[in-house]
């Protein structure tokens, strides 16, 4: 395993990391206890969970983690989420100062840890000030609870307007960003990806395979009865564009052209840009955890990510001005 340092706190992670959305919901105790054992023993050190994970959206991923690495809390890097509403009740979600304090400390219990070491606004809160939310994350890290603050699906100007109110403040800065980011959706290249690599913020991508797009399962217009897209309202709508069951076939057919696994073909493009400290895999079983690790043995030069970047449609540059792309 490759281990790469984590933007600019010196924290050295796996160039592969696992989330945890499966557990507890597609992927029971004893089947994510079997997951975590595989996953250390390829040398992943990175695992990414949040308070909303698991079928009752209550932590249940959180608890099943912290039973995991209670013997090896130390050798792993832990990260969790706090912001997105689970049950629709008054506050219910969101960043407020209070939220972010009362979830804190429901995350520390049921990770069984006393610090998170990356602590992720899950989504935006139009409704809170940016600098009450930021302010809380600081006295966090102050009071060692989480090391770094961190922020998940984000738009660039977002991201810098954070940096720079922290900047101004005194506050602890996002050392870590975590964007969708994959074959068919490629937004993050266009901005986000540009400002990581300028303030050296490290990089964790989610949806590697687009929900599964990119496994082959939907290719020639299969509508398999499993899988995300078919079965989620939610992933429906995020890949409901045509196009992208057209760029999933065309990457499909060329992966095995090459003889390669698609799924390990995905998660190899994604790792190979230049921005991405750690792209996520998922798995609700060992046969998928297996088709994902295998990522690690392909050697994709420059030349290859452009020939698989040519399937997709390059996203236009944030000006528009497309005679000045570079």
């Amino acid at each position: 395993m490759e281990y790469r340092v984590l933007g600019n706190t010196g924290i050295h992670v796996s160039k592969l990391g696992f989330g945890t959305m499966t557990f507890a919901s597609e992927a029971d105790e004893d089947m994510s206890k079997q997951l975590f054992y595989r996953c250390r023993e390829a040398g992943i050190n990175l695992f990414d969970t949040a308070n909303i994970y698991g079928d009752a959206r209550d932590g249940e991923a959180e608890e099943i983690l912290g039973n995991l690495i209670k013997d090896c809390r130390d050798e792993v890097v832990i990260t969790t989420k706090v912001g997105t509403p689970r049950w629709g009740k008054e506050n219910d979600g969101g960043l407020s100062r209070r939220y972010i304090m009362i979830e804190v400390e429901k995350s520390l219990k049921r990770l069984k840890t006393d610090r998170i070491d990356l602590y992720f606004l899950h989504k935006m809160d139009a409704k809170t000030p940016m600098e009450e939310t930021l302010r809380a994350l600081d006295d966090l890290q102050r009071q060692g609870k989480i090391l770094y603050p961190a922020i998940s699906n984000a738009a660039a100007w977002q991201i810098a307007r954070s940096l720079g109110i922290s900047e101004r403040d005194g506050l602890a800065k996002f050392a870590c960003i975590e964007p969708m980011y994959n074959l068919v959706k490629r937004q993050a290249e266009v901005e986000i990806l540009q400002l990581a690599q300028h303030e050296n913020l490290g990089v964790i991508t989610y949806s590697p395979l687009a929900a599964g797009l990119l496994t082959g399962k939907y290719a020639g217009g299969k509508k398999p009865s499993e899988g995300r897209i078919s079965t989620s309202d939610r992933y429906k709508g995020r890949y409901s564009d045509e196009s992208y069951y057209s760029i999933a076939d065309a990457f499909v057919a060329h992966a095995r052209e090459k003889g390669v696994q698609p799924v390990a073909l995905a998660i190899a493009w994604v790792m190979s840009h230049p921005a991405v400290t750690a792209p996520l895999i998922g798995a609700r079983n060992l046969a998928q955890l297996e088709s994902a690790l295998a990522s690690l043995d392909i050697q994709m030069t420059d030349e290859w990510r452009r020939e698989i970047s040519s399937l997709s449609i390059d996203p236009p540059p944030a000006t528009d001005r497309t005679e000045e792309k570079k």
